[in-house]
């Protein structure tokens, strides 16, 4: 029997091309009122004490830093086609708003983040899990023109932050994740040939 929800895990290292294959998944399933994309970033820890400079010491790559507690609840209600009421943070203060995001129930859930599968309470979940594998050249320079263009970050913070933080906790737990993948997709949206074969497994749940 066909389960009524489905949830897709989409992993990677920073600026990997996550967010870009869920869209394009997105695309091809017929829009957003049969999928919906749950970022893991929804879900860091409420910081609102930290002051901006002081933000950019704080380690947001390590899983300690994701309230993965609420995240499990909320995907719990979800694959039970109840609405939930995710955060919206903000990295520019490194707090969550007083406003939240609603989500109907959807078909597939597609949840994204660089730790998802690091998290066996959250791959436990999951009816696919899914590693976008991309060297590290190109994800430091989209993260560079990320955050100096989205988060108002200078280069040198930003690249203060990827040799402190980025890189070691990718070494350490994002990188290792990838062992609990059923599908790894090198060159994420690039990779015409891997989404195809992505969308071929999630057509066979539907």
């Amino acid at each position: 029997m066909n389960k009524k929800v489905i949830l897709i895990g989409i992993a990677g290292g920073t600026a990997s091309g996550k967010t870009s294959v869920s869209r394009e998944i997105v695309k091809k399933l017929g829009g957003p009122k049969k999928v919906v994309i749950i970022a893991q970033d929804a879900y860091y820890k409420d910081l609102p004490n930290i002051p901006q400079q002081d933000g950019l010491g704080y380690n947001f790559d390590h899983p300690d830093a994701f309230d993965n507690e609420l995240l499990c609840a909320h995907l719990k209600k979800a694959l039970k086609s109840e609405t939930i009421h995710i955060p919206i943070y903000d990295h520019k203060t490194s707090a969550r708003m007083k406003d939240t995001f609603t989500i109907e129930p959807h078909r597939v859930i597609l949840l994204e983040g660089i730790l998802i599968l690091e998290n066996q309470r959250l791959r436990d979940l999951m009816d696919i899990k899914v590693y976008i594998d991309t060297d590290a050249d190109t994800r430091l320079i989209r993260r560079l023109r990320r955050d100096i263009v989205e988060r108002a970050r200078t280069i040198e913070s930003v690249i203060e932050q990827y040799e402190k933080f980025v890189k070691p906790m990718h070494l350490q737990f994002v990188e290792p994740s990838k062992r609990y993948a059923d599908i790894i997709l090198p060159r994420g949206s690039e990779n015409v040939v891997g989404v195809d074969i992505l969308m071929t497994k999630i057509q066979t749940l539907l």
